[in-house]
Protein backbone atom coordinates (compact mmCIF):
# COMPACT_ATOMS: atom_id res chain seq x y z
CA UNK A 1 0.00 0.00 0.00
CA UNK A 2 1.35 3.44 -1.01
CA UNK A 3 1.36 6.03 1.77
CA UNK A 4 0.48 9.61 0.68
CA UNK A 5 3.48 11.92 0.78
CA UNK A 6 1.94 14.15 3.43
CA UNK A 7 1.87 11.22 5.89
CA UNK A 8 5.41 9.97 5.13
CA UNK A 9 7.11 11.83 8.05
CA UNK A 10 4.50 10.41 10.44
CA UNK A 11 4.98 6.92 9.00
CA UNK A 12 8.75 7.12 9.43
CA UNK A 13 8.35 8.37 13.01
CA UNK A 14 5.98 5.53 13.89
CA UNK A 15 8.31 2.96 12.31
CA UNK A 16 11.36 4.30 14.18
CA UNK A 17 9.45 4.05 17.47
CA UNK A 18 8.42 0.43 16.85
CA UNK A 19 9.81 -2.01 19.46
CA UNK A 20 11.56 -5.09 18.07
CA UNK A 21 8.96 -7.27 19.82
CA UNK A 22 6.21 -6.21 17.38
CA UNK A 23 6.07 -6.74 13.65
CA UNK A 24 5.23 -3.76 11.46
CA UNK A 25 1.61 -4.87 11.04
CA UNK A 26 1.19 -5.55 14.77
CA UNK A 27 2.63 -2.18 15.72
CA UNK A 28 0.33 -0.20 13.40
CA UNK A 29 -2.69 -2.24 14.49
CA UNK A 30 -2.08 -1.66 18.22
CA UNK A 31 -1.45 2.05 17.74
CA UNK A 32 -4.67 2.49 15.79
CA UNK A 33 -6.55 0.38 18.33
CA UNK A 34 -5.15 2.43 21.23
CA UNK A 35 -6.46 5.67 19.71
CA UNK A 36 -9.97 4.18 19.65
CA UNK A 37 -10.11 1.85 22.65
CA UNK A 38 -8.30 3.92 25.31
CA UNK A 39 -10.70 6.89 25.31
CA UNK A 40 -13.77 4.62 25.13
CA UNK A 41 -12.49 2.28 27.85
CA UNK A 42 -11.49 5.12 30.19
CA UNK A 43 -14.85 6.82 29.68
CA UNK A 44 -16.68 3.60 30.57
CA UNK A 45 -14.47 3.26 33.65
CA UNK A 46 -14.50 6.83 34.97
CA UNK A 47 -17.60 8.39 33.46
CA UNK A 48 -17.95 12.06 32.40
CA UNK A 49 -15.15 13.15 34.76
CA UNK A 50 -12.67 11.66 32.27
CA UNK A 51 -13.59 14.30 29.67
CA UNK A 52 -14.32 17.31 31.91
CA UNK A 53 -11.21 17.35 34.15
CA UNK A 54 -7.93 17.92 32.24
CA UNK A 55 -5.59 16.70 35.01
CA UNK A 56 -7.75 13.65 35.55
CA UNK A 57 -7.76 13.04 31.77
CA UNK A 58 -3.94 13.17 31.54
CA UNK A 59 -3.26 10.93 34.57
CA UNK A 60 -5.92 8.34 33.74
CA UNK A 61 -4.86 8.23 30.08
CA UNK A 62 -1.23 7.65 31.10
CA UNK A 63 -2.16 4.86 33.54
CA UNK A 64 -4.51 3.35 30.97
CA UNK A 65 -1.74 3.41 28.35
CA UNK A 66 0.62 1.53 30.69
CA UNK A 67 -1.99 -1.14 31.40
CA UNK A 68 -2.93 -1.30 27.70
CA UNK A 69 0.72 -1.86 26.74
CA UNK A 70 1.14 -4.73 29.20
CA UNK A 71 -2.16 -6.24 28.01
CA UNK A 72 -1.31 -6.17 24.31
CA UNK A 73 2.06 -7.82 24.98
CA UNK A 74 0.29 -10.69 26.75
CA UNK A 75 -2.42 -10.96 24.07
CA UNK A 76 0.14 -10.82 21.24
CA UNK A 77 2.02 -13.73 22.79
CA UNK A 78 -1.25 -15.68 23.03
CA UNK A 79 -2.08 -14.98 19.36
CA UNK A 80 1.40 -16.11 18.25
CA UNK A 81 1.12 -19.28 20.34
CA UNK A 82 -2.27 -20.19 18.84
CA UNK A 83 -1.01 -19.54 15.30
CA UNK A 84 2.04 -21.72 15.97
CA UNK A 85 -0.25 -24.52 17.22
CA UNK A 86 -2.64 -24.25 14.25
CA UNK A 87 -0.36 -23.02 11.46
CA UNK A 88 -1.98 -24.28 8.23
CA UNK A 89 -4.83 -22.83 6.19
CA UNK A 90 -6.76 -26.10 6.70
CA UNK A 91 -6.89 -25.34 10.46
CA UNK A 92 -8.58 -21.94 10.07
CA UNK A 93 -11.76 -22.95 11.93
CA UNK A 94 -9.88 -24.49 14.87
CA UNK A 95 -7.52 -21.51 14.99
CA UNK A 96 -10.40 -18.99 14.94
CA UNK A 97 -12.31 -20.76 17.72
CA UNK A 98 -9.20 -21.13 19.88
CA UNK A 99 -8.25 -17.49 19.34
CA UNK A 100 -11.75 -16.19 20.11
CA UNK A 101 -12.07 -18.20 23.33
CA UNK A 102 -8.49 -17.68 24.48
CA UNK A 103 -8.34 -13.94 23.83
CA UNK A 104 -11.82 -13.33 25.29
CA UNK A 105 -11.03 -15.13 28.55
CA UNK A 106 -7.61 -13.52 28.99
CA UNK A 107 -8.89 -10.05 28.03
CA UNK A 108 -11.74 -10.33 30.56
CA UNK A 109 -9.29 -11.36 33.28
CA UNK A 110 -7.02 -8.44 32.39
CA UNK A 111 -10.02 -6.08 32.56
CA UNK A 112 -10.77 -7.25 36.11
CA UNK A 113 -7.12 -6.74 37.08
CA UNK A 114 -7.12 -3.22 35.59
CA UNK A 115 -10.26 -2.27 37.50
CA UNK A 116 -8.73 -3.58 40.73
CA UNK A 117 -5.60 -1.50 40.14
CA UNK A 118 -7.62 1.66 39.43
CA UNK A 119 -9.76 1.07 42.55
CA UNK A 120 -6.63 1.21 44.75
CA UNK A 121 -5.58 4.63 43.39
CA UNK A 122 -7.44 7.34 45.45
CA UNK A 123 -7.30 9.91 42.63
CA UNK A 124 -9.72 7.93 40.49
CA UNK A 125 -12.43 7.51 43.19
CA UNK A 126 -13.29 4.18 41.53
CA UNK A 127 -14.73 1.26 43.46
CA UNK A 128 -14.55 -2.33 42.28
CA UNK A 129 -18.04 -3.45 41.26
CA UNK A 130 -19.16 -6.15 38.88
CA UNK A 131 -21.77 -3.86 37.34
CA UNK A 132 -18.87 -1.78 36.03
CA UNK A 133 -17.26 -4.84 34.47
CA UNK A 134 -19.91 -6.69 32.52
CA UNK A 135 -20.45 -3.91 29.89
CA UNK A 136 -16.73 -4.07 29.17
CA UNK A 137 -16.90 -7.85 28.92
CA UNK A 138 -19.64 -7.60 26.29
CA UNK A 139 -17.53 -5.15 24.28
CA UNK A 140 -14.46 -7.41 24.65
CA UNK A 141 -16.27 -10.52 23.40
CA UNK A 142 -17.76 -8.71 20.40
CA UNK A 143 -14.47 -7.04 19.47
CA UNK A 144 -12.37 -10.19 19.96
CA UNK A 145 -14.80 -12.23 17.84
CA UNK A 146 -14.61 -9.77 14.96
CA UNK A 147 -10.85 -9.42 15.34
CA UNK A 148 -10.30 -13.21 15.36
CA UNK A 149 -12.45 -13.80 12.28
CA UNK A 150 -10.82 -11.01 10.26
CA UNK A 151 -7.28 -11.92 11.34
CA UNK A 152 -7.72 -15.60 10.55
CA UNK A 153 -9.31 -14.95 7.18
CA UNK A 154 -6.36 -12.74 6.23
CA UNK A 155 -3.91 -15.30 7.62
CA UNK A 156 -5.61 -18.16 5.76
CA UNK A 157 -5.60 -16.19 2.50
CA UNK A 158 -1.92 -15.32 2.90
CA UNK A 159 -0.95 -18.95 3.49
CA UNK A 160 -3.24 -20.23 0.74
CA UNK A 161 -1.54 -17.84 -1.67
CA UNK A 162 1.90 -18.97 -0.50
CA UNK A 163 0.90 -22.64 -0.89
CA UNK A 164 -0.38 -21.94 -4.42
CA UNK A 165 2.91 -20.28 -5.34
CA UNK A 166 4.80 -23.28 -3.94
CA UNK A 167 2.62 -25.70 -5.92
CA UNK A 168 3.20 -23.68 -9.10
CA UNK A 169 6.93 -23.65 -8.41
CA UNK A 170 6.97 -27.44 -7.96
CA UNK A 171 4.97 -27.88 -11.17
CA UNK A 172 7.46 -25.71 -13.03
CA UNK A 173 10.40 -27.66 -11.62
CA UNK A 174 8.75 -30.95 -12.54
CA UNK A 175 8.10 -29.75 -16.07
CA UNK A 176 11.70 -28.57 -16.30
CA UNK A 177 12.90 -32.00 -15.19
CA UNK A 178 10.64 -33.68 -17.76
CA UNK A 179 12.00 -31.33 -20.42
CA UNK A 180 15.56 -32.20 -19.40
CA UNK A 181 14.62 -35.87 -19.61
CA UNK A 182 13.27 -35.38 -23.13
CA UNK A 183 16.47 -33.60 -24.11
CA UNK A 184 18.44 -36.56 -22.78
CA UNK A 185 16.26 -38.94 -24.79
CA UNK A 186 16.99 -37.16 -28.06
CA UNK A 187 20.43 -35.84 -27.10
CA UNK A 188 22.07 -35.37 -30.51
CA UNK A 189 25.59 -35.41 -29.04
CA UNK A 190 25.05 -38.75 -27.33
CA UNK A 191 23.41 -40.20 -30.43
CA UNK A 192 26.13 -38.83 -32.75
CA UNK A 193 28.92 -40.17 -30.53
CA UNK A 194 27.15 -43.54 -30.30
CA UNK A 195 26.82 -43.76 -34.08
CA UNK A 196 30.49 -42.79 -34.45
CA UNK A 197 31.41 -45.60 -32.05
CA UNK A 198 29.29 -48.07 -34.04
CA UNK A 199 30.92 -46.93 -37.28
CA UNK A 200 34.38 -47.49 -35.82
CA UNK A 201 33.45 -50.89 -34.39
CA UNK A 202 31.83 -52.30 -37.52
CA UNK A 203 35.13 -52.68 -39.30
CA UNK A 204 37.22 -53.59 -36.24
CA UNK A 205 34.95 -55.84 -34.20
CA UNK A 206 31.54 -56.65 -35.74
CA UNK A 207 30.52 -58.74 -32.71
CA UNK A 208 31.13 -55.86 -30.31
CA UNK A 209 29.39 -53.48 -32.74
CA UNK A 210 26.31 -55.71 -32.66
CA UNK A 211 26.45 -55.83 -28.87
CA UNK A 212 26.81 -52.02 -28.79
CA UNK A 213 23.71 -51.55 -30.96
CA UNK A 214 21.75 -53.92 -28.73
CA UNK A 215 22.79 -51.99 -25.60
CA UNK A 216 22.01 -48.67 -27.29
CA UNK A 217 18.49 -49.86 -28.07
CA UNK A 218 18.01 -50.93 -24.44
CA UNK A 219 19.18 -47.52 -23.22
CA UNK A 220 16.80 -45.62 -25.50
CA UNK A 221 13.93 -47.95 -24.70
CA UNK A 222 14.41 -47.26 -20.97
CA UNK A 223 14.70 -43.51 -21.61
CA UNK A 224 11.48 -43.44 -23.62
CA UNK A 225 9.65 -45.36 -20.88
CA UNK A 226 10.97 -43.05 -18.14
CA UNK A 227 8.43 -40.28 -18.83
CA UNK A 228 5.57 -42.68 -18.11
CA UNK A 229 6.94 -43.80 -14.75
CA UNK A 230 6.79 -41.90 -11.48
CA UNK A 231 9.22 -44.19 -9.65
CA UNK A 232 11.45 -47.07 -10.69
CA UNK A 233 12.74 -49.93 -8.54
CA UNK A 234 16.39 -49.61 -7.58
CA UNK A 235 17.13 -52.87 -9.41
CA UNK A 236 15.76 -51.48 -12.71
CA UNK A 237 17.76 -48.27 -12.38
CA UNK A 238 20.99 -50.17 -11.63
CA UNK A 239 20.44 -52.52 -14.58
CA UNK A 240 19.88 -49.51 -16.84
CA UNK A 241 22.94 -47.64 -15.59
CA UNK A 242 25.05 -50.79 -16.07
CA UNK A 243 23.98 -50.91 -19.73
CA UNK A 244 24.58 -47.17 -20.06
CA UNK A 245 28.03 -47.56 -18.50
CA UNK A 246 28.83 -50.25 -21.09
CA UNK A 247 28.28 -47.69 -23.85
CA UNK A 248 30.47 -45.17 -22.03
CA UNK A 249 33.23 -47.74 -21.59
CA UNK A 250 33.22 -48.44 -25.33
CA UNK A 251 33.28 -44.75 -26.14
CA UNK A 252 35.96 -43.64 -23.66
CA UNK A 253 37.93 -46.88 -23.29
CA UNK A 254 40.67 -46.73 -20.65
CA UNK A 255 39.86 -43.08 -19.89
CA UNK A 256 36.95 -44.06 -17.66
CA UNK A 257 36.36 -46.65 -14.94
CA UNK A 258 32.81 -47.18 -13.66
CA UNK A 259 32.12 -49.50 -10.72
CA UNK A 260 28.52 -50.62 -10.14
CA UNK A 261 27.34 -52.93 -7.33
CA UNK A 262 25.81 -56.29 -8.30
CA UNK A 263 22.03 -56.31 -8.52
CA UNK A 264 19.52 -58.83 -7.28
CA UNK A 265 15.79 -59.04 -7.87
CA UNK A 266 14.91 -57.94 -4.32
CA UNK A 267 16.91 -54.78 -3.78
CA UNK A 268 14.82 -52.44 -1.56
CA UNK A 269 13.80 -48.92 -2.44
CA UNK A 270 12.85 -46.80 -5.44
CA UNK A 271 14.38 -43.91 -7.35
CA UNK A 272 13.11 -41.28 -9.74
CA UNK A 273 13.70 -42.46 -13.33
CA UNK A 274 17.15 -41.64 -14.78
CA UNK A 275 18.47 -40.33 -11.44
CA UNK A 276 21.76 -42.20 -11.82
CA UNK A 277 22.15 -41.12 -15.45
CA UNK A 278 21.80 -37.47 -14.37
CA UNK A 279 24.62 -37.98 -11.87
CA UNK A 280 26.85 -39.80 -14.38
CA UNK A 281 26.31 -37.17 -17.06
CA UNK A 282 27.01 -34.42 -14.52
CA UNK A 283 30.31 -36.14 -13.69
CA UNK A 284 31.29 -36.48 -17.35
CA UNK A 285 30.36 -32.87 -18.06
CA UNK A 286 32.57 -31.34 -15.36
CA UNK A 287 35.61 -33.62 -15.29
CA UNK A 288 38.44 -34.35 -17.70
CA UNK A 289 39.70 -37.87 -18.38
CA UNK A 290 42.55 -39.62 -20.20
CA UNK A 291 44.11 -43.10 -20.29
CA UNK A 292 46.90 -41.83 -18.04
CA UNK A 293 44.44 -40.24 -15.62
CA UNK A 294 41.15 -42.11 -15.92
CA UNK A 295 37.95 -40.75 -14.39
CA UNK A 296 36.91 -43.18 -11.65
CA UNK A 297 33.18 -43.37 -10.83
CA UNK A 298 32.01 -45.52 -7.93
CA UNK A 299 28.31 -46.34 -7.37
CA UNK A 300 27.53 -48.00 -4.04
CA UNK A 301 24.62 -48.73 -1.73
CA UNK A 302 24.60 -47.03 1.64
CA UNK A 303 22.95 -49.22 4.30
CA UNK A 304 19.99 -49.95 1.98
CA UNK A 305 18.69 -46.41 2.65
CA UNK A 306 20.56 -44.47 -0.01
CA UNK A 307 22.69 -44.87 -3.09
CA UNK A 308 25.97 -43.03 -3.49
CA UNK A 309 27.74 -41.84 -6.63
CA UNK A 310 31.28 -40.61 -6.11
CA UNK A 311 33.95 -39.70 -8.63
CA UNK A 312 37.55 -38.60 -8.62
CA UNK A 313 37.64 -34.83 -8.93
CA UNK A 314 39.43 -33.80 -12.13
CA UNK A 315 37.88 -30.44 -13.00
CA UNK A 316 37.95 -29.31 -16.61
CA UNK A 317 39.94 -26.12 -17.07
CA UNK A 318 37.34 -24.72 -19.47
CA UNK A 319 33.60 -25.27 -19.53
CA UNK A 320 31.05 -23.74 -21.86
CA UNK A 321 28.56 -24.03 -19.01
CA UNK A 322 29.61 -24.55 -15.41
CA UNK A 323 26.14 -24.83 -13.85
CA UNK A 324 24.74 -27.99 -12.29
CA UNK A 325 21.18 -27.36 -13.52
CA UNK A 326 20.26 -31.04 -13.94
CA UNK A 327 21.66 -31.89 -10.51
CA UNK A 328 19.84 -28.90 -8.98
CA UNK A 329 16.53 -29.99 -10.51
CA UNK A 330 17.07 -33.51 -9.19
CA UNK A 331 17.71 -32.15 -5.68
CA UNK A 332 14.52 -30.07 -5.81
CA UNK A 333 12.40 -33.02 -6.97
CA UNK A 334 13.63 -35.27 -4.17
CA UNK A 335 13.08 -32.49 -1.64
CA UNK A 336 9.36 -32.56 -2.49
CA UNK A 337 9.18 -36.35 -2.01
CA UNK A 338 11.24 -37.09 1.11
CA UNK A 339 12.44 -35.43 4.31
CA UNK A 340 15.93 -36.79 3.66
CA UNK A 341 17.63 -34.42 1.22
CA UNK A 342 20.17 -35.33 -1.44
CA UNK A 343 23.64 -34.84 0.02
CA UNK A 344 26.38 -33.24 -2.08
CA UNK A 345 29.90 -33.31 -0.65
CA UNK A 346 32.96 -32.02 -2.46
CA UNK A 347 36.54 -32.43 -1.25
CA UNK A 348 39.88 -31.82 -2.92
CA UNK A 349 40.02 -35.41 -4.18
CA UNK A 350 36.42 -36.39 -4.95
CA UNK A 351 32.84 -35.34 -5.56
CA UNK A 352 30.13 -37.38 -3.82
CA UNK A 353 26.34 -37.32 -4.21
CA UNK A 354 24.12 -39.41 -1.91
CA UNK A 355 20.53 -39.98 -3.07
CA UNK A 356 17.97 -41.30 -0.53
CA UNK A 357 15.98 -44.35 -1.59
CA UNK A 358 12.25 -43.68 -1.77
CA UNK A 359 9.61 -45.81 -0.08
CA UNK A 360 6.52 -46.40 -2.21
CA UNK A 361 3.42 -47.47 -0.26
CA UNK A 362 1.92 -49.29 -3.26
CA UNK A 363 4.78 -50.47 -5.50
CA UNK A 364 2.35 -51.30 -8.28
CA UNK A 365 1.53 -47.59 -8.71
CA UNK A 366 4.62 -46.44 -10.53
CA UNK A 367 3.05 -45.32 -13.81
CA UNK A 368 2.18 -41.70 -14.42
CA UNK A 369 -1.36 -40.79 -15.41
CA UNK A 370 -1.68 -40.56 -19.16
Amino acid sequence: MTIPRVFSPLSRLVERSRPAFFSQQEWWFHLCLAVISLPIGNYLFFGPTYLTNLNFFIVSSFCGLLLYTSSIIILTLVVRRIIAYYPTSRQTIQRTIAMTLGLSIIAMILEVVELLIFSYIPLFHLSFAWQNIWPMWVIIVVFVSIFSIVLNLLYAYKHWKAEQLEVESLKHQTLQQQFDTLKQQVNPHFLFNSLSSISALVGEDPVQAERFVDNLSKVYRYMLQANNRTYVPLTDELNFIRTYATLLNVRYGDSISIHIPPTTANLPGFLLPLSLQVLLDNTLKHNRMSPSQPLVIQISLNDESAIQVRNSLQRKTRLLSTDHQSLTNLIVRYRSLTDTPISVIESEAEFCVTVPLLTVVNPSITERDA
